[in-house]
């Protein structure tokens, strides 16, 4: 193992520590630390919000958060000698969490967005390897930490392509958060009118929200801007498969990470895009559902009885409002609570996509989490 450097972040927002971290993806950000393949950078990182949530905010507050500093991250490391065609090893040690976390429902935001039109919160007290809240109560979530957002800067190239397809989606009646300014960290005209969005993953990775991402696991990314420039931000205590409601339990984190460097394997062997990878001897037998669990498939099929043809997102949007259902029903919690719930705590599985025309998608509800 090689050296192990710090980032150190402030407590305050991002905008008043911006030699340490950035909000936008763009090659010509300049480096915070400059490491070796076999290092280790520890790196302090702010919620996705950037500190407009704290334990006080209301649900008032929620329907007026700023999306503009989504999301700060801290970074970038620049890895020596990484170059386009290389293959970047990110080996996750450890995640750290902070004391408080909270998930919010923001109008206008989240997979079933418009089924919950009114902004919601729920205020998390982290601790003992747990996440409990007054705002949920009688229910404890595990400690299943993972970035939401982890990855390497795009090469120009690459990054004058992402604008391309997401303009032509734009164009076509789609929605994507194109290049914007405001808010932008680093301010540099130069940089911020030009850069990406942290909001759609990309090749290189980025905002990818895979829960199983966690300590003892690899990120494998190709290389595709000079160093590599590597950042992380939008930790996440835990989170429930899909992330339905638009936030998991956002906290601040302190994480380690050990870079490894293979000198033009991306470009040897065709790798285009990132994949994850968990392969020690101490890894947990495949499961394919918690042990004890509610499990609620999902049709597409509307509920006005419209059959559709093959609609996975329609199923999947389906088992999670027959799960929200099951919560209130069986539990008593409110639907935006039971929203919540799914957010942090349900995962999705994809259980067939062959039974034309009606592909499942199945909702499943870990028992454990009530206490």
């Amino acid at each position: 193992m090689g050296v192990t450097h710090r980032i150190d972040i402030n407590a305050g927002p991002l905008a008043q520590q911006p030699e340490v971290g950035h909000n936008r993806w763009h090659e010509n950000i300049r480096p915070v630390v400059h490491a070796k393949s076999g290092d280790r950078v520890t790196m302090q990182s702010r919620d996705a919000f950037d500190g407009q949530v704290t334990p006080q905010t209301t649900t008032e507050e929620v329907a007026k958060l700023d999306l503009g500093p989504v999301h700060p991250l801290t970074g970038p490391v620049a890895i020596e000698g990484a170059e386009e065609g290389d293959l970047l090893e990110v080996r996750v040690i450890d995640m750290v969490p902070a004391s408080f976390g909270y998930t919010v429902q923001v109008p206008g935001f989240g997979f079933l967005a418009d089924h919950f039109p009114t902004p919601h919160i729920v205020r998390w007290t982290i601790a003992d390897g747990h996440a409990e809240s007054a705002d949920l109560p009688g229910v404890r979530i595990s400690y299943h930490a993972h970035p939401g957002v982890i990855g390497l800067a795009p090469g120009r190239a690459m990054r004058e392509r992402v604008f391309k397809r997401e303009s032509d989606l734009v164009a076509r009646g789609g929605f994507a958060l194109l290049p914007d300014a405001r808010g932008a960290v680093p301010g540099d005209p130069e940089i911020a009118g030009h850069a990406l969005r942290t909001i759609a993953p990309n090749e290189v990775a980025g905002n990818i929200d895979i829960k199983q991402l966690t300590r003892g696991t690899t990120i494998y990314i190709p290389v595709s801007a000079p160093g590599g420039l590597f950042s992380i931000g939008d930790c996440h205590f835990a989170q429930g498969d899909s992330e339905t409601c638009g936030t998991a339990i956002e906290m601040r984190a302190e994480s380690t990470f050990e870079f490894h460097l293979h000198k033009g394997t991306a470009a040897s062997k065709g790798i285009r895009s990132f994949y994850i990878a968990r392969t020690g001897a101490d890894a947990v037998p495949y499961q394919t559902a918690p042990g004890r669990f509610i499990g609620i498939p999902g049709m597409p099929i509307t509920a006005d009885g419209v059959n559709h043809f093959g609609d996975a997102t329609m199923a999947a949007k389906n088992a999670l409002l027959g799960m929200i259902e099951y919560i209130v029903r069986e539990h008593g919690y409110t639907r935006q609570q039971a929203y919540a719930i799914c957010s942090v705590a349900v995962d999705l599985k994809v259980s067939e996509l062959v039974d034309v025309p009606n592909f499942i998608v199945t909702a499943f509800l870990p028992l454990e989490i009530f206490v």
